[in-house]
């Protein structure tokens, strides 16, 4: 979603952010990277790819087509962009995962409109097994909510059911929507509220073992205990401040979380995730120990490491207020 007063902030923001590890320094391709590729401008979800590891799925946001990029986490660069054939012109793309059998779910569901389109798309496809160019067929689902309609930019598949659950996007705080147990091309699937979820969501990813949850907003994060989908908070993530917060995914391995966000040559911030040390290192993918990296014990409010940029993270939010001020009617 294209936020003027979002990209004003991010270029005062500019030298306050953290600076994701260079090329040189990153082996693996989990400890933050820069995108390189000029095509990607609005940079809105991430996942890690299981079958190739280092490798992170995106896609802009709006107005640039049926794409897929496949970004290496050790240099910055494309290794590969998908078209996607077999769906309809994307709207507002939010959202990207993968569920099981190496299978890609990417979320249409944003909504510029603010809550009000009565349907929206999730597509599906195989994840290719090699990294190249290519066009590859989707099966497109139509998604409506069981409480009217909403703007979503959080998605998330269960690794192990393959379920997909979606996060609404509102200032005071959403809920999760639990979809079908199994999405069908014929007719809508409607997605039902489960739990509330205590953020202003732009994105969240469950761990690799499908225990943890992390969900992350523009200023802050919460850890919570999957449970079956009933949510279980237990504590504050440690979110980078960046210019326009967008992404979130595990590693592969479950032990770091990356932080991703709009804009050109935008920086993927890696953390430790929560019961990893500062190393990264952790005692199995998903670990379940509290909180995650400086989070703090009571697991009250959202927590961000501002540093000696709180006065411009204030400003921030003072633009994003004007901005949606100038969009309500």
């Amino acid at each position: 979603m294209r936020r003027p007063f979002a990209l004003l902030a991010a270029t005062l923001l500019t030298a306050a952010l953290a600076v994701p590890a260079s090329a040189a320094d990153n082996d693996d391709g989990d400890e933050g990277f820069t995108i390189n590729d000029p095509r990607i401008t609005e940079s809105s979800g991430l996942a890690a790819s299981r079958q190739h590891p280092g490798v992170y799925w995106t896609h802009n946001d709006s107005d640039d087509g049926p794409y897929l990029y496949a970004v290496d986490g050790s240099t910055g660069d494309t290794v590969a962009r998908l078209t996607l054939t077999g769906i309809g012109t994307p709207r507002d793309v939010e959202a990207i995962s993968l569920g099981p059998g190496n299978r890609l779910f990417v979320a249409d569901t944003g909504d510029n409109l603010g809550g009000t389109w009565p349907y929206v798309w999730i597509y599906e496809l195989p994840e290719p097994k090699r990294l190249q160019d290519a066009t590859v067929q989707a099966t497109q689902y139509v998604v409506k909510y069981a409480d009217g309609p909403r703007d979503a930019e959080a998605m998330v598949v269960h690794p192990r059911t393959g379920r997909v659950y979606l996060i609404d996007k509102h200032e005071d705080g959403g809920h999760l929507y639990e979809g079908p147990a199994k999405l069908s091309p014929k007719g809508d699937n409607v997605f039902r509220p489960i739990a509330p979820v205590e953020l202003w969501t732009t994105d969240a990813a469950l761990s690799p073992d499908g225990r943890d949850l992390a969900v992350r907003g523009y200023f802050g994060g919460i850890h919570y205990a999957w449970n079956g989908g009933k949510l279980e908070r237990k504590g504050r993530l440690s979110v980078p401040l960046q210019g326009q917060g967008e992404s979130v995914t595990y590693s592969a391995d479950g032990s770091r979380l990356l932080f991703g966000s709009e804009g050109e040559q935008s920086g993927v911030v890696s953390r430790p995730a929560p019961g990893a040390d500062e190393s990264g290192s952790s005692g199995g993918p998903g670990s379940r120990a509290d909180g995650g990296g400086s989070a703090s014990e009571d697991g009250k409010g959202d927590s961000v490491k501002v540093g000696g940029a709180v006065v411009v993270a204030v400003l921030v939010a003072v633009l994003f207020g004007l901005g949606r001020r100038r969009r309500r009617r």
